[in-house]
């Protein structure tokens, strides 16, 4: 479950945890809208989908974050209908957003090897 606190009632420590989950979201969010576009519910469950249900975004994570991302520039959005006929915005990944995944999934790509490395190292030398 990604859930991120308020940075004003957090400590340093807390902080750099929240910088790091919403980083992950924001990566996580920009992934999901590489396929084309999607609206917040679908975002959500397609994320939920794809972890198959490991990683649960609430709506109270997941909105801060897509406004985070709007103002940005990484994504933008449109208004439409949903499946049952309703307003939704559609959110969508700029050109900016296309240069920042790239960049955001490297970074990841790198934590990801190093904690890797130290979970399984190489068989040690006698």
């Amino acid at each position: 479950m990604l859930r991120c606190m308020s940075p004003r009632m957090a400590t340093r420590a807390e902080k750099e945890r929240i910088a790091l989950l919403q980083g992950t979201l924001d990566l996580l969010i920009l992934q999901t809208l590489r396929r084309g576009p999607l609206h917040g519910h679908a975002i959500v469950k397609e994320i939920e989908q794809r972890s198959e249900a490991v990683l649960l975004v609430e709506q109270g994570s997941l909105y801060p974050a897509l406004h985070r991302l709007i103002r940005r520039g990484w994504i933008g959005f449109e208004e439409g209908p949903s499946e049952n006929n309703r307003r939704a915005k559609y959110y969508r990944l700029t050109a900016s957003g296309k240069k920042q995944l790239a960049i955001e999934s490297g970074k990841w790509e790198r934590m990801a090897g190093a904690i890797a490395r130290i979970l399984r190292p190489a068989e040690e030398k006698a």
